[in-house]
């Protein structure tokens, strides 16, 4: 293969993994936006804060979220 062959070839690969990483980043960002992540946040956070206390389950956790939004609806749209 040729010099000018491998810069290309090189300059592929440096742009997929740029290309790669702002996917990732993206989709962090989205999931996070929409509260993909909001359990996984919470039981990261109080098994650190609060190790002796017992995890909400998920269904648990869910629905006291959706409560407090009742009660608190600050700048939702809906």
């Amino acid at each position: 293969m040729s010099a000018s062959g491998l810069e290309l070839r090189s300059a592929s690969v440096a742009l997929g993994r740029r290309v790669r990483g702002a996917a990732s980043g993206i989709r962090w960002y989205v999931t996070t936006l929409m509260g993909d992540r909001a359990y996984e946040t919470y039981v990261a956070h109080h098994r650190a804060q609060h190790p002796d206390a017992p995890v909400l389950t998920e269904r648990e956790f869910w629905r006291e979220r959706m409560d407090e939004q009742d009660r608190n609806p600050g700048a939702r749209c809906c």
